[in-house]
């Protein structure tokens, strides 16, 4: 399917009362993911930018961008600087477990998981971004995994760079993740 035409069939989906009552099927929390080609991020991105902004008479749209919320949170903990100088001395290898580890993103409590649950008010959509800037410091299942155990309130949509088949995520096309069985497709 064209990118323009799935883009164009997220407003029908997002709208419907089964999605806004935050029900999957099987009565699953309402989890979805809207996968697309990486050549297509930027049309993506400049569709979100828009789309975000839209009034909604029922809901409105929170858009956590990852990549934005790693850097200032890096920022945030004077680390930024820190994380240049392991890269440069020690490997991106040991740059992703410091940066894993600061995340807490083996705790099922990570820094997403609480930014986004103390962040969103009451009749939202959550849209998670960035995971194809963030990677390789953060995998989306991972973020997906801890969010599904403590997040029940919205509807979320992951937008993902590469491939969802249902059963399994392939980043870029290229790196397999993880299995993660409890998202749906957005758009089929």
């Amino acid at each position: 399917m064209y990118i323009y035409e799935k883009l164009n069939k997220i407003e029908q989906v997002i709208t419907k009362d089964d999605f806004l009552q935050n029900k999957g099927l099987g009565n699953e929390v309402g989890y979805y993911i809207f996968d697309y080609s990486p050549k297509d991020e930027i049309i993506v991105r400049e569709f979100l930018k828009d789309f975000t902004k839209k009034q909604f008479s029922s809901f409105e749209i929170v858009e956590y961008d990852l990549y934005k919320m790693l850097i200032d949170h890096l920022r945030e903990k004077k680390y930024l600087e820190k994380c240049m100088e392991i890269e440069k001395k020690k490997g991106m290898k040991q740059l992703v477990k410091a940066i894993t580890s600061l995340l807490r993103m083996d705790s099922g409590n990570d820094f997403f998981t609480r930014t986004i649950k103390e962040n969103t008010p009451d009749n939202t959509i959550v849209f998670i971004t960035g995971i194809g800037k963030i990677f390789p410091f953060v995998r989306s299942h991972k973020i997906l995994n801890n969010l599904h155990l403590n997040f029940y309130k919205s509807p979320v949509v992951m937008f993902y760079p590469g491939k969802y088949d249902g059963q399994s995520l392939s980043l870029f096309g290229e790196f397999k993740d993880d299995n993660y069985y409890r998202a749906f497709p957005l758009i089929k």
